[in-house]
């Protein structure tokens, strides 16, 4: 970047102040300076460019093109500035704590515990996203995501939680006590899917069984996916974490197990968390390592 090219900063920011109030006035009170001192860090501008940013023809003053081009440039240069310093100093303190997993996790293991946490720190706002798709962590969004995988995402820190294989499973109304050998047994039985996932037509692939496609496959939310594999609706697919206890139970039958060494991860981005974040962070890692003691 060849910095002796841009314009002063100071007129810079006075030009996208009145940008953003549409008023040289109101532009002097966000920056605690006279209207002046913005009409002329505005003409500054306008002759270290050679470009003409305002129209002044008409009763009221209206961005040109190029101000209009400039403007939005600005905008989003110093939100991204804004937030990242309220990030670095902690003023964003307050703002909700955001986080996503799947709805499965968010269902049946998140929110039994989150009571919990809500007790140790109800000065602590939470924004919780029950949605299978992926995100991404940015500044003044997304804090943490809970991910099922090997831990594997470029760019990002990820902390083990919870181990869990992939299991295959269904209520014996449906599939009765007949021995199921391989997956091939099952191909004529109806399925369920995670909804935003392709986690059953994956496994079936992967053990090359073409599905009986008149039998359907129903996609929707994890945590009704494993209720509807319950009622015998369907074959469901998922972690054995949610239906360790209906396996015990018998309300579940386990079909296949999946053995390969994947489980649920933390994720955030690298660097110094906010307040919120290290809380929940520490809270989290916590519980986790309690449910694994019990496992």
């Amino acid at each position: 970047m060849d910095w002796s090219t841009l314009p002063p900063l100071s007129a810079l920011r006075a030009f996208s102040a009145y940008a953003d109030r549409k008023s040289v006035t109101d532009a002097g009170r966000a920056l605690n300076v006279s209207h002046a001192a913005i009409s002329q860090q505005i003409r500054n501008l306008e002759t270290h460019l050679g470009v003409s940013l305002l129209d002044r023809t008409g009763r009221r003053m209206r961005l040109t093109t190029e101000g209009e081009r400039l403007a939005g440039a600005l905008s989003e240069g110093f939100g991204m500035m804004v937030h990242m310093v309220e990030e670095l100093t902690g003023r964003d303190a307050d703002r909700p704590l955001e986080i996503s997993a799947t709805p499965g996790f968010a269902a049946t293991w998140l929110m039994p515990r989150l009571p919990e946490f809500r007790a140790d720190h109800p000065e602590i706002s939470l924004t919780i996203d029950p949605s299978a798709n992926i995100r991404t962590l940015s500044p003044g969004g997304l804090d943490v995501a809970i991910r099922y995988g090997d831990g594997a995402w470029h760019g990002l820190d990820s902390q083990l939680l919870v181990r869990s294989p992939i299991v295959v499973v269904a209520a014996s109304s449906l599939v009765g006590d007949v021995e199921i050998r391989d997956a091939a047994d099952l191909r004529t039985f109806p399925w369920l899917q995670e909804f935003g996932t392709n986690e059953a037509t994956d496994w079936l692939t992967e053990h090359g069984v073409d599905h009986d496609r008149s039998r359907g496959m129903t996609a929707l939310p994890g945590n009704l996916m494993i209720e509807a594999a319950r009622q015998g609706q369907g074959i469901a697919i998922t972690a054995r974490l949610f239906v360790e206890p209906d396996v015990q139970a018998g309300r579940l039958r386990l079909l296949f197990e999946d053995s390969r060494d994947k489980g649920y991860w933390l994720v955030t981005r690298p660097g110094i968390a906010r307040p919120p974040l290290r809380h929940f962070v520490s809270w989290l890692r916590r519980e986790a390592a309690k449910a694994s003691s019990k496992m």
